[in-house]
């Protein structure tokens, strides 16, 4: 019998693109342009962040594992008055600094893949991890690193569905391929719950995280589509004629932390 971890892992692994394809691209379709993550200056509430508030006092530290601009983080300033941000990307930490030194919040920026930095990470009373999971197959130590660090709780916010799912009209348009379809939050739980941990989803509809305009989209999805410049106005067209949803089904999924609980 495969363990909930392993079937994250083998989910997670279906997703793999064709070497075939990707070695035709000529960059890397594996992109997160910064102004994606940017942070608008009045952050709209969201279940994510009121489960975080839920356990916060005046002066907490927040720890934003995957931080990009930040949006985790600095929705709970206030009363969070210390935030830190890690994320692999540098542009990212540099946008976080700005973000933080915009709204007078001392901060700390962490390079570096979670969990491979977390020994040099601080702990903080809330540890938050957005639409990063989706992109860890060894999902075990990602997790245990995020409780390690935790005081109070681990607050994590995933779409329902892969973030690629989105493209996967586009994938058989363009190069007759069928993606995958999981995992889901669902078997995220089933990881956490063979973990031990005592974790809770909720359920509820956001928007769309998307380029600015049509432009953007299509230069950004030919990219992520392993395809030539050549071919951008045909990606143009296929978006032209396959509008994005303007909302997504979401997850946030939290617990407080294993040694909190004993």
């Amino acid at each position: 019998m495969t363990s909930a971890a392993q079937n994250w892992r083998r989910a997670l692994d279906a997703w793999a693109l064709p070497d075939e394809i990707v070695n035709s691209a000529s960059q890397s379709p594996w992109i997160h342009p910064p102004a994606l993550f940017d942070v608008a200056d009045q952050i709209q509430p969201s279940p994510s962040h009121g489960l975080a508030r839920e356990v916060l006092s005046a002066g907490a530290t927040v720890l934003d594992v995957g931080c990009g601009g930040g949006i985790a983080a600095f929705a709970l300033t206030p009363p969070a008055t210390h935030v830190i941000g890690v994320d692999h990307q540098p542009e990212m930490l540099v946008m976080f600094s700005a973000n933080a030194a915009r709204r007078g919040v001392t901060c700390e920026a962490v390079e570096g893949v979670w969990p491979s930095v977390a020994n040099r990470t601080p702990e903080a009373d809330v540890v938050t991890a957005h639409h990063v999971v989706y992109n860890v197959a060894d999902i075990v130590p990602f997790l245990r690193a995020l409780d390690d660090h935790a005081r109070d709780r681990v607050v994590l916010e995933m779409p329902d569905h892969h973030p690629l799912a989105l493209m996967s009209e586009a994938w058989r348009y363009f190069w007759e391929l069928e993606r995958p379809e999981d995992p889901t939050p669902a078997d995220l739980l089933d990881v956490l719950r063979e973990m031990g941990i005592d974790a809770h989803r909720e359920q509820w509809r956001g928007p769309m995280r998307a380029e600015q305009n049509l432009e953007q989209a299509a230069h950004f999805t030919r990219i992520r589509l392993c395809l030539p410049e050549s071919r951008e106005d045909d990606v143009r067209e296929f978006l032209e004629s396959h509008q994005t949803p303007i909302t997504r089904e979401l997850s946030t999924i939290w617990w407080d932390p294993v040694l909190n609980e004993v």
